[in-house]
Parts: C-alpha cells; structure tokens; sequence
C-alpha cells in the first residue's frame, strides 16, 4: 500500500513541479475552490466529489469509503 500524503505534502510537490493547484484542478476537471478545501481540510472528503479529490491526490486510498 503507498503511502499516503498530507495537504501539505501534496502542495509541496506542486511547488517542485512548477504546478499550481489551479492547473491540477483543470487538467482533472474540477474546481479549484473544491480542490483547496480538501487540501487545506475544510472538506473531510469522506465521500463523493472530495473523497474522489482526495483519491485523486494521493491522500485517501480508493477503498477508503467502502470500508464502513
């Protein structure tokens, strides 16, 4: 199982990629508003769009969901 990455880490290697949240947002098809309340925890990303964020990250596991 990888490991799996904090908001900060996550934006982190943004930086060294030259990468910003904004670009990410677009290139995966979603908003950059919804992308920065997961990385800085606003959104828990239990489910839905933000666990689908989260995944997409690197923050959550796939199966973290159906794990309840």
């Amino acid at each position: 199982m990888a490991k799996l990455l904090t908001g900060d880490q996550v934006k982190a290697r943004f930086r060294a990629a030259g990468k910003t949240v904004t670009q990410w947002a677009e290139e995966h098809g979603y908003t950059r508003g919804a992308v920065y309340r997961v990385l800085n925890g606003f959104d828990k990303a239990h489910y839905g769009k933000a666990h689908q964020i989260a995944v997409d990250l690197g923050m959550k596991s796939s199966d973290e969901s159906q794990a309840a």
